[in-house]
């Protein structure tokens, strides 16, 4: 297994207010990804469902990882026009919790 010193992680998750729909939440999934595709200082984005058996996800049940080549692509992301428009049209009236993570990765 190979360690990576040369990306910064931006690791986010989840947890959808009781009444949001899966169709809603399917459209925030393809909404996030689209984003993150049009952003030229995103490396990398990854997603998925929890599925853990062991009941510890606090009720988070999406985590996202966007990748930077720093923290510098982070600092972009952050405030971009595009980041920001997405967390008002898709997750401020749709999100019950999130916890966000950042990290440069084997640092």
């Amino acid at each position: 297994m190979s360690e990576r010193s040369d990306v910064y992680r931006h690791v986010v998750l989840f947890k959808f207010y009781e009444q949001v729909g899966n169709e809603k939440v399917e459209s925030i999934e393809s909404a996030f990804r689209a984003m993150c595709a049009e952003l030229p200082f995103v490396k990398d984005f990854e997603w998925g469902r929890n599925s853990s058996p062991e009941n510890l996800n606090e009720g988070y049940t999406h985590c996202f990882i966007v990748t930077f080549a720093d923290e510098t692509g982070r600092d972009t992301y952050l405030p971009h026009p595009a980041h920001q428009t997405f967390c008002r049209k898709y997750l401020d009236e749709n999100l019950e919790k999130v916890c966000v993570v950042d990290f440069r990765a084997n640092d």
